[in-house]
């Protein structure tokens, strides 16, 4: 082991030189150089870019995965420098439950064989995240992982540097002047009237010897200055570049953005497939089962759910097969009379307004009169409330006996 002890002395004189000189400018005891304000703002750009880069990576990696166990784990592997294993998402996996469920109740029972199309619809779904989470990871978290990791580093080993380079000019700027300030006092006229008698012999000796040492303090001070300089434009540079990766992380969120736009989109494509089919299969198999019941019953099976209408929609608890009101040829509500027989009490369900004067605008639970007239379409009825007049849906109504 090669032990160099002059070095190690060196070392240790510069760090306790660094020490006293970072003491005293915090105690006010000492003068510190300013940095030029454009150099500072630099700084307070990389610090700001930093400190979010970092918050925006990890939540990033929160919203990619949710489980704080997994992260954990793809840490250690990071670490390990291994590959990490594939994992199944979520949606995979409840799709592989729904499967073998079905398989237990039975693919011919209606459950069993709606469980084998929600769960690959699962599956399928499971896919596209998982397709979404390697692609983000790509395109969006690995670059800021690398500033991180790679570039800010880097910044701030040469800004500790340059930190150091500061603080060893400024121990020389206060070497020089106390060196200055000891050659002036020893170079000072003797006083020949004084009392206290004086060996002026030495005291000439005394003089050279700082002359010497002034020498000495200003070559440091020259030296040290130039050190400065130089790690300050290099310091400059790395911070300039900030720019840059400003320009670099805009291009990687707009990958992030169109990523996570395709993978909603085939998310809500998968859904509205799986709707449709569902919808068709049920219509079905309520028909069937209300043919079986109602031998005579002959209208043909509608789609109880209407996937291209919002959730909010009040026309989306209409049924498919029924004409809009506005689309109809109007009715003159004000001479459509009820019939002398054939009127009944209704339920109002669910609240209904009305969509131009020709409805009749509904509160759920209250009680209504309806009736019907002919040429009006099956899905609508005609009903009373006192003086007020109007059509209203079925399917907002419970029909009364």
């Amino acid at each position: 082991m090669d032990f160099n002890v002059r070095k190690l002395a060196t070392d240790a004189g510069i760090f306790f030189s660094r020490a006293v000189q970072f003491t005293e400018e915090k105690l006010g005891q000492a003068e510190k150089t300013e940095l030029d304000t454009h150099f500072e703002n630099l700084l307070s750009r990389a610090d700001c870019t930093k400190n979010w880069t970092e918050k925006i990576y990890r939540q990033t990696e929160v919203l990619l995965q949710p489980n704080p166990g997994a992260r954990i784990e793809e840490f250690l592997y990071e670490k390990l420098d291994r590959k990490v294993p594939p994992r199944p998402t979520n949606g995979e996996i409840l799709g592989q439950f729904m499967l073998e469920a079905a398989k237990e109740f039975g693919p011919g029972t209606p459950y069993g064989s709606t469980l084998i199309k929600v769960g690959d619809c699962q599956r399928r779904l499971g896919g596209a995240e998982r397709e979404f989470l390697q692609t983000s990871s790509i395109s969006f978290l690995t670059p800021l992982h690398n500033f991180l990791e790679g570039d800010w580093r880097t910044i701030s080993r040469e800004r500790r540097l340059l930190e150091n380079r500061r603080l060893d000019l400024d121990a020389c700027k206060a070497r020089l002047k106390k060196a200055k300030a000891a050659e002036t006092k020893a170079a000072a006229v003797p006083d020949f009237q004084e009392t206290r008698p004086r060996n002026y012999v030495l005291s000439a000796s005394a003089s050279a010897l700082w002359n010497d040492e002034l020498d000495k303090a200003e070559h440091e001070l020259r030296v040290a200055q130039t050190e400065f300089d130089g790690q300050a434009e290099v310091t400059r540079l790395l911070l300039e570049g900030i720019s840059s990766t400003h320009v670099n992380h805009l291009r990687c969120l707009c990958e992030f953005v169109e990523a996570q736009a395709m993978y909603y989109s085939q998310c809500h494509k998968y859904m509205l497939e799986l709707q449709r089919e569902l919808g068709r299969w049920l219509c079905i198999r309520f028909h069937s089962y209300v043919c079986k019941i109602d031998p005579h019953h002959s209208s043909p099976p509608v789609n109880i759910w209407r996937s291209q209408k919002s959730p909010t929609d009040r026309s989306a608890f209409l049924p498919l097969n029924s004409a809009s009101p506005l689309e109809t040829d109007a009715l003159q509500i004000e001479e459509v009379q009820p019939p002398a027989s054939g009127t009944r009490k209704a339920k109002v369900l669910y609240d209904y307004d009305a969509a131009d004067s020709s409805e009749l605008s509904l509160w759920a639970d209250e009680l209504i009169t309806v009736y019907t007239v002919p040429g009006m379409d099956s899905d609508w009825l005609i009903g009373e409330r006192g003086n007020q007049k109007g059509k209203v849906p079925v399917t907002y109504l419970e029909l009364l006996s």
